[in-house]
């Protein structure tokens, strides 16, 4: 299990190191001005980076239990943690609702 999450954290590495380079390589390549030869070096350059830096490669899994499904993206937590950790009390400022 925490082999997913060291995964999951090493490819998000991956692409905030790659983000920048793989914009630029991109943003050549969809440019239709320029000449066939040139957007087809960068297009070369855009799939030898490496295929875990890419946004798509990054799913949002829990940072507790690394479960993949219905995770909150503000806390990083999957649902059931968080509904366990909000009756412990342990989340400032969340608390059970009651009326």
């Amino acid at each position: 299990m925490s082999n997913r999450i060291n995964r999951d954290h090493n490819r998000r590495l991956l692409v905030a190191k790659y983000e920048l380079k793989r914009m630029h390589y991109k943003a050549i390549c969809q440019d239709r001005t320029l000449p066939d030869q040139i957007r087809e070096i960068f297009f070369l350059k855009l799939s030898k980076l490496p295929r875990n830096s890419s946004k798509t490669r990054v799913r949002n899994r829990c940072i507790f239990t690394g479960r993949p499904r219905s995770v909150y993206k503000l806390f990083r937590i999957s649902r059931l943690v968080f509904r366990e950790l909000a009756s412990k009390g342990s989340l400032i400022g969340i608390n059970k609702a009651c009326w």
